[in-house]
């Protein structure tokens, strides 16, 4: 089945609310102003719908509070809307969570999962054959692989799966569901595998948005064990920009790994946010004096602040992907390197202490 792209493309977006969901959807805005795109998010702890102010002035831009459990709802979203291709990001994501609670994983990532994949094909799906130009596109991670040793090579397409925990056994599952669907009615799908991204709007529970508010508010730095596991870091731009090179130009039925290919053990990461800090704090008074809590602003070293923490159970030790393939066939390498989105994810930080303060202190409330 040849891919041919809509004269204007209408899409729903999947936990658009989220991290990188919120990202893609103002990547995408830009990019192609004339496309339509609904926005659906259940609001839970990690959406937020500050995270995309500003955009409901844009005709092409709707938003919508909702389960992607909701069969109902979905199903009206895509006749509403003509929904020609479905971008999925919506999942509980954090591996912490998943060990203290994983029922909701279960019934977010696969459960969801399978709903919307059942809508799709009743609405794209007719007279035995699949409409032109429609596309479901899901976004999963590379711990569905497991985890590498120091020197292993990289996991590639076609590397096993080997989840280890709740979270990545619930990303397995929704993988297997949309592989089946293009296997078995000829859906077109394609699924891309991400390194750990970073960037702007990210939930300060993550290891780079957490040290670095916690830095700000002169608190500990928790690093797990010794800080000595390793992983590939994405700058979340860039991964807007490989999803869209995907969606335009991927094959039906693939996978694609879109990696960073910049590996960094979580102490060096800490350490180098520390750094970027003193730094800033060294030359910017105003800095010094709008965090008086952050010990650079009393002159002494941020990396006093880092406090190793017992590791988390079944943690996995490396992750790194190989990216030859999307290389090879889209011809997507990433532009930032993990120094350079740093320096801007820290500023980001810095400019927007509105949007994570509110998350802190409790005045921003999760919807459910």
């Amino acid at each position: 089945m040849e891919y041919r792209r809509p004269t204007m493309r209408s899409l729903l977006v999947t936990g658009g609310a989220g991290f990188i969901g919120a990202n893609f959807v103002r990547y995408w805005l830009d990019e192609y102003p004339d496309d339509r795109l609904v926005v659906l998010d259940a609001l839970t702890y990690a959406g937020n719908e500050a995270s995309l102010q500003g955009l409901d002035g844009r005709r092409s831009y709707a938003f919508v509070h909702g389960d992607i459990g909701d069969e109902g709802l979905v199903a009206d979203l895509l006749a509403r809307y003509r929904v020609d291709t479905i971008v999925h990001f919506a999942a509980e994501s954090h591996v912490d969570r998943s060990i203290s609670g994983p029922d909701e994983f279960v019934r977010t990532n696969i459960v969801g999962t399978h709903t919307l994949l059942k809508c799709a094909r009743r609405a794209w799906h007719a007279g035995g054959a699949w409409k032109d130009g429609v596309r479901f596109h899901h976004v999963s991670t590379d711990e569905v692989f497991g985890s590498l040793q120091t020197g292993e090579p990289a996991f590639t397409e076609q590397s096993q799966y080997s989840p280890n925990s709740p979270y990545a056994a619930s990303k397995a599952a929704s993988d297997h569901l949309v592989r089946a669907y293009h296997h078995t009615w000829g859906m077109p799908v394609t699924t891309s595998h991400c390194s750990n991204n970073y960037g702007p709007y990210q939930f300060p529970e993550k290891l780079i948005p957490l040290l670095l508010v916690q830095a700000l508010r002169g608190g500990t730095l928790p690093v797990y064990g010794q800080g000595e596991n390793v992983r590939d870091w994405l700058f979340v731009h860039d991964h807007c920009r490989a999803l869209s090179a995907i969606i335009g130009r991927g094959r039906f039925g693939e996978r694609y790994n879109i990696g960073g290919n910049d590996e960094w053990r979580n102490i060096d990461i800490a350490r180098h946010l520390c750094a970027l800090l003193d730094e800033r704090f060294g030359a910017d008074p105003q800095l010094r004096a709008r965090y008086p809590q952050c010990p650079a602003s009393q002159g002494d070293k941020v990396e006093s602040l880092i406090h190793f923490v017992t590791d988390r159970p079944g943690h996995d030790w490396r992750y790194a992907l190989d990216t030859t393939k999307i290389r090879n066939e889209l011809g997507f390498r990433p532009r930032s390197t993990f120094a350079s989105g740093m320096a801007t994810t820290v500023q980001w930080y810095l400019d927007n202490d509105s949007w994570w303060s509110s998350i802190l202190d409790g005045s921003y409330r999760a919807r459910n």
